[in-house]
């Protein structure tokens, strides 16, 4: 019965917060507003979140976090660095389209969310069949090598985890 009034119960916690959080008041009128929306929103944005997440590998999800993180930590150090140190003509951004096998939708988004946030990656695209995964590279230097990168780094510890 709770699971069909509270489809995500940690979204429906996260609206209730972040309303209360808003608009700074534990008035009755806010509470109570803050509790239809941690009802509603969740009822109506149902169809809109992937399938259920079954995380196969905890620990591999771990390093995969690690990895990025430090991954996007180096990849803001070196897009500064090259901001600051070259000029535009120096600088080779490119398209570069790495084939996909991960097919899980869950990975997917995570693949392309852990793309989109590192620095020196601006733009992104999933095509509509999803075997592909279209980026803008701000520096591309060896167009292999990075889709090996992508791969090897990203790509197949999100297929662990989702998908074995």
């Amino acid at each position: 019965m709770m699971r069909r009034w509270l489809p995500s119960p940690p979204l429906s916690l996260a609206l209730f917060v972040i309303w209360l959080l808003l608009n700074q008041t534990l008035d009755l009128g806010t509470l109570l507003l803050a509790a239809i929306f941690a009802v509603i929103v969740p009822l109506l944005t149902r169809g809109l979140r992937p399938a259920t997440v079954r995380m196969r590998k905890p620990g591999v999800a771990l390093r995969l976090t690690a990895r990025a993180l430090g991954d996007m930590l180096h990849s803001a150090l070196t897009v500064g660095k090259l901001l600051l140190t070259r000029r535009s003509a120096q600088i080779h951004g490119q398209f570069v389209e790495i084939p996909l096998d991960v097919r899980d939708p869950n990975a997917l988004a995570m693949l392309a969310m852990i793309c989109c946030l590192t620095p020196g990656t601006a733009w992104g695209e999933l095509s509509f069949d999803r075997s592909r995964l279209l980026l803008h590279v701000f520096d591309m230097k060896d167009e292999a090598a990075f889709i090996t990168m992508i791969k090897t780094r990203y790509e197949a510890p999100l297929m662990e985890i989702f998908e074995s």
